[in-house]
């Protein structure tokens, strides 16, 4: 792992969302958060993307944001470790081109056959990702057309659009359940998952780099439900303000949380230069 030359280890790790966080929610821009990328970048502190995205959309914003660390893709589906990275020996890998990859989801033709069998139960209130085409996906998501297509290679998850009332909602949780799967929510989507989550992947990656660095903080940034998992395993928590200037009220009582004084990319920025200013 590459070491900066402002200190011998590095005491920081952090693990960022994407959509409505680092970037945000409409045009998808990280411009406002631009000085604090400068800071982290010049301190060679770890900045581990954990998001919804699928694994070729996350290369595509590592590759914009310069970005070599590993990444975490479809809420804790698999962990990519670039083959020069260090990770746990204690978990089962397979090697997928440049990368050391831990799976920790199911794999999409199988859940796909789960959603199929929810699918049957709420009938039209309930549209997949795996069941639109690209002009849905881009009226749905804001993305461009290049974007959307990358966001439909799914491996590990089900984004989906739930129009069911409350009581029709506690029935899908409980059908969810009842098949041995999870389900969770993002900026825009219900995503139907297997046995994983932000959090467990979040642990895994820490477990790794604390084995060489015992006294490293993690730090973890995110605005969603979806997000709580990676928030609840950080050292230090940070909740972005959503699209209309509000905090996610399922997240905003965890205890040690850190309010970001603005929206998305804005309150990113603010968070973490805020943070930085306390070890350099």
């Amino acid at each position: 792992m590459l070491q900066s030359p402002l200190y011998k280890k590095p005491r920081l790790i952090i693990f960022s969302d994407l959509d409505g966080t680092l970037l945000d929610h409409y045009s998808y821009s990280f411009d406002a958060a631009q000085e604090a990328l400068e800071k982290i970048n010049l301190a060679k502190i770890p900045l581990i993307f954990c998001t919804s995205k699928t694994r070729v959309e996350i290369e595509m914003w590592r590759k914009k944001l310069g970005n070599s660390y590993p990444f975490i893709s479809e809420n804790g589906g698999a962990i990519f470790y670039p083959q020069k990275e260090n990770y746990p020996d204690s978990y089962q890998t397979c090697t997928r081109n440049q990368y050391n990859v831990i799976e920790l989801g199911l794999c999409y033709p199988d859940l796909l056959n789960q959603f199929k069998k929810i699918k049957k139960v709420f009938g039209e209130k309930i549209l997949g990702f795996s069941e639109m085409n690209l002009s849905e996906i881009i009226n749905c998501t804001g993305l461009p057309k290049n974007q959307a297509a990358l966001a439909r290679q799914r491996e590990y998850s089900e984004p989906f659009v739930f129009t069911g009332g409350k009581d029709e909602m506690q029935k899908l949780k409980i059908l969810v359940k009842n098949c041995r799967l999870n389900l969770t929510q993002g900026g825009r989507f219900f995503h139907l998952l297997g046995d994983n989550d932000k959090g467990k992947a979040v642990s895994i990656v820490i477990k790794g780099y604390k084995n060489i660095y015992p006294t490293l903080q993690s730090i973890a940034v995110g605005d969603s439900f979806n997000d709580l998992p990676m928030l609840q395993k950080a050292d230090i928590p940070v909740l972005v303000q959503k699209s209309k200037g509000i905090f996610d009220e399922k997240i905003s009582s965890l205890p040690k949380l850190i309010r970001a004084p603005g929206v998305g990319p804005e309150g990113w920025n603010k968070a973490l230069l805020s943070i930085l200013s306390q070890y350099f």
